[in-house]
């Protein structure tokens, strides 16, 4: 059998091992449970909203935090996201439990805030195509003209050099899973990347020691927090602590 056979056939094994845990129904919340969304760098709320829907169809209180990505440096946007996020849950209104589910830089904003500051009754945290070892496109493409206007203070923060945030921060001491996609609608960036990647991360690069699970999927780093089969996958963990049903 040819390689790109190989290929082939193991995608498709993929697909489906991935739609087998797609249609498996997760466990609705406990009482009380909220989930913080995050979404990722220049996008907005509106890209986590299939996600929201889906979560509070499951039983979940959910905060879908809109904060401003481009406008602030991570150090900035970490307190403003996440309090704003705490609020909604409304930490005094019997809240037992607060999960976060993350695009991107959201992950970085969770580790960002949780190295400074606690959260009771924190929960599980899922990172979305997390840069959690930086990502070499920043460094990259950071000289081209226009690319402050598109990404903001923020991300010249994302790369792997002297001003890399996710480099200098430690092991996270939470509960967290990564999933990662290995799909790309970007070729210029992914020629650029380690592959396999996303379009925006390589797939190495979204690991990260201290995590529970690890995942990869056929999706891009556009998409990912809309699949319906990354959905499922962030439900089973929330509430089992585990990807496989």
């Amino acid at each position: 059998m040819g390689a790109a056979r190989v290929i082939t056939l193991c995608a498709f094994v993929t697909t489906i091992l991935l739609s087998a845990c797609a249609q498996d129904t997760a466990p609705a919340a406990k009482p009380n449970e909220c989930v913080i969304l995050l979404h990722g760098l220049a996008r907005t709320a509106l890209s986590m909203q299939r996600m929201k829907r889906s979560l509070e169809g499951n039983g979940y209180r959910v905060a879908n935090v809109d904060y401003p990505s481009r406008d602030h440096k991570i150090e900035v946007l970490a307190p403003l996201a996440i309090e704003d996020g705490l609020q909604q849950c409304g930490e005094d209104s019997g809240i037992s439990t607060v999960h976060f589910v993350t695009h991107s830089l959201g992950g970085i904003l969770v580790r960002v805030y949780l190295a400074d500051n606690a959260i009771a009754n924190l929960g599980r945290v899922v990172m979305l195509a997390p840069p959690n070892q930086g990502s070499k496109a920043v460094d990259e493409m950071e000289r081209i003209p226009g690319f402050d206007w598109l990404h903001g203070p923020a991300g010249y923060q994302l790369g792997k050099g002297p001003e890399s945030v996710p480099l200098r921060l430690g092991t996270p001491d939470f509960d967290f899973a990564v999933i990662a996609g290995d799909r790309t609608i970007d070729p210029i960036t992914s020629a650029i990347l380690d592959d396999p990647d996303d379009g925006k991360v390589s797939v190495s690069d979204t690991r990260l020691e201290g995590m529970r699970d690890f995942v990869v999927v056929p999706v891009s780093h556009a998409m990912i927090m809309q699949d319906r089969a990354v959905i499922r996958l962030v439900m089973n963990y929330l509430a089992r602590g585990s990807f496989s049903p």
